[in-house]
């Protein structure tokens, strides 16, 4: 568990998430029963603030919920267990802070490069290219995000086939 959480931790600094939030989130993940505040500072040694901003920055992602423990005043904290909709869940929460602000500033420069005769048209061209492709891959995850999880598995199992058979017909 200590390897997981201290891991989880490094991934997240490399996934652009503060590390203490990273840990939180992997001990909270693999508890067998919610915890408060308080065991999770002490199981980490982290401070107390620390801990209650990471809770709160979890909460926001929707990986973490609240849940009361009969006799426990405190709240209590209970990770996502089901892997799918923590990737989900943190896909999501990526494609709003980077993917859509992306095509935002793509649109509105694309519309202002064909209206300027000053722009190189190559440079014109790489912004509709990357436009292009993120607005097909946007609504191809959009697709495929209204599948049922257990369908959206199979097709990702149906992928090694895939690869196979395009690499026959070459």
């Amino acid at each position: 568990m200590e390897r997981f959480v201290l891991h989880w931790g490094e991934m997240g600094t490399r996934w652009g998430v503060n590390r203490s939030v990273s840990q939180v989130h992997a001990l909270l993940y693999l508890s067998p029963q919610p915890l408060h505040a308080e065991d999770i500072s002490e199981t980490l040694s982290l401070a107390r603030s620390n801990v209650s901003n990471s809770l709160k920055e979890l909460q926001g992602w929707g990986l973490i919920k609240i849940s009361h423990v009969i006799g426990d005043r405190r709240d209590h904290f209970v990770a996502l267990k089901d892997v799918q909709e923590m990737f989900n869940l943190v896909v999501e929460e990526r494609r709003k802070r980077e993917i859509d602000p992306t095509l935002t500033l793509l649109r509105d420069l694309a519309i202002e490069a064909e209206s300027d005769s000053k722009v190189d048209p190559e440079v014109k061209q790489r912004i509709n290219d990357m436009l292009e492709f993120l607005e097909i891959m946007t609504r191809w995850y959009d697709k495929i995000r209204k599948l049922p999880n257990k369908t959206i598995m199979n097709l990702v199992k149906l992928g090694d086939t895939i690869v196979k058979l395009t690499k026959l017909g070459r």
